[in-house]
């Protein structure tokens, strides 16, 4: 997120405060009501869920008592790629 945030502060700071207040705002929508991200096994065989906010992807993982946020991503990155370099 700092990585996102930094990139949007370029511009803005006051933007890139808004962004992430939107972001923390959409991890509590999605904490609320888990079931809301839908899985994708033509990306990943991992016990992720994927949730589009704005341009990006909010990846979690769903546990019987919290959620836990894997990461937060550019929409239109390579997914696999992406959580293959995580792995390393």
């Amino acid at each position: 997120m700092d990585e996102i945030w930094d990139y949007i502060a370029r511009n803005s700071a006051e933007a890139a405060d808004r962004w992430i207040d939107s972001l923390y705002e959409a991890f509590e929508f999605v904490s609320r009501t888990p079931g809301c991200g839908h899985t994708r096994a033509d990306l990943t065989d991992k016990d992720v869920r994927f949730w589009a906010f704005k341009t990006y992807v909010i990846l979690y993982r769903e546990r019987e008592d919290r959620v836990i946020i894997e990461a937060v991503t550019q929409g239109s990155r390579h997914v696999p790629s992406f959580l293959s370099k995580r792995q390393e």
